[in-house]
């Protein structure tokens, strides 16, 4: 990419940083890659407000590469080892071999569960190194390109959390995302995250990633997804709330089939997860309010709603759902990263 130009050739210095990042929840769903870190489908998702990570990197020039990594103030030497290997691939950047990463990150949600904080921490991580190399170089344009495409290279799904809103990836670009056009109606949506399990994840969505190369069914797959996108782009654009609602179950629910249909089968839903989808539809039907649903690659759901239902449906989720859960989160669209 071109505008990676000014950052080949640098000169380690001193130099901290800290950025917030936030969560995203992806609307189409990315699941399927081609070469390194290129989507076989492109996505959309919904930036997020109070699901963020906030990290703090302390640059120190060395002799040779090391990472120290502190995950709420206990060091991960996996994570280290991770963001190692991650520094290490991007070869076009050789200085950076010659830096000592002390990093210290937190997550207001839990770690490993499905609620995307590859992508919080990662393009938290991203941020701070693209901050650096633009102290380093002077460079002043194309700062948030930068680091979506570094953040792409850490975590595919952490290129849509350096924006805000409503983000794509996989449709103008397969290297960097790019905001997404949307209604005013959607500015107010809320998003409350019924948090079922906050277990790690026993199958991470590296392998689940993998197991689409030899799917019988990724290639109808992607081909659903394409339309979708095509088709929730729309309706953000014109406001139709329901249409975008009966996208989201739909993604959703396409992802977990392709869990259960993989060549090695397996399923991060619980027996609480389908209990509340279907307490979700049957709310649904009968008040016709417009509730739905979304998942990650995880057991914890995410309910879409406008703020105008946001009493009755947190009056549903604390008397009826609560039960199922081990925590909620009430959460919304959010306006993006931020520095700290």
């Amino acid at each position: 990419m071109s505008f990676l130009a000014p950052f080949r050739q640098l000169t380690p210095t001193q130099f901290e940083t800290t950025w917030r990042s936030p969560s995203n929840i992806a609307f189409v769903k990315y699941w399927g890659k081609k070469g390194h870190q290129i989507p076989a489908n492109p996505s959309l998702s919904m930036t997020l407000k109070e699901c963020f990570s906030e990290t703090k990197v302390n640059f120190t020039p060395s002799d040779t590469l090391s990472v120290e990594l502190y995950l709420e103030g206990v060091k991960e030497d996996k994570f280290s080892q991770k963001i190692e290997k991650y520094l290490r691939s991007l070869v076009d950047f050789p200085w950076l071999q010659n830096i000592s990463f002390k990093i210290q990150t937190k997550n207001t949600f839990p770690h490993g569960t499905g609620i995307a904080s590859s992508a919080s921490g990662l393009s938290a991580f991203a941020l701070c190194l693209t901050d650096y190399l633009f102290h380093l170089s002077g460079e002043k344009n194309n700062f948030y390109p930068t680091a979506s495409y570094l953040s792409r290279l850490a975590s595919g799904s952490a290129c849509r959390s350096v924006y805000g809103n409503f983000v794509s990836w996989g449709d103008k670009s397969d290297f960097v995302a790019d905001p997404a056009e949307f209604h005013p109606d959607f500015l107010q949506l809320k998003d409350s995250v019924l948090v079922v399990s906050g277990e790690e994840k026993k199958i991470s969505s590296t392998s689940g990633h993998g197991l689409m190369l030899e799917h019988y069914f990724s290639e109808a797959r992607y081909i659903q997804a394409k339309k979708n996108f095509e088709s929730l782009s729309s309706s953000l654009k014109s406001g139709d709330l329901e249409h975008v609602g009966k996208i989201l179950e739909c993604e959703a629910l396409s992802l977990h089939a392709m869990m259960l249909t993989s060549p090695n089968p397996y399923t991060l839903l619980r027996p609480n997860t389908l209990a509340a989808i279907e307490m979700i539809w049957a709310f649904r039907l009968e008040t016709k309010l417009p509730l739905y649903f979304t998942l990650d690659a995880g057991p914890n759901l995410h309910l879409i709603y406008p703020e105008s239902c946001q009493n009755k449906i947190h009056t549903f989720i604390s008397h009826e759902l609560s039960s199922l859960t081990q925590r909620v989160i009430h959460d919304e669209r959010g306006e993006g990263p931020s520095r700290c």
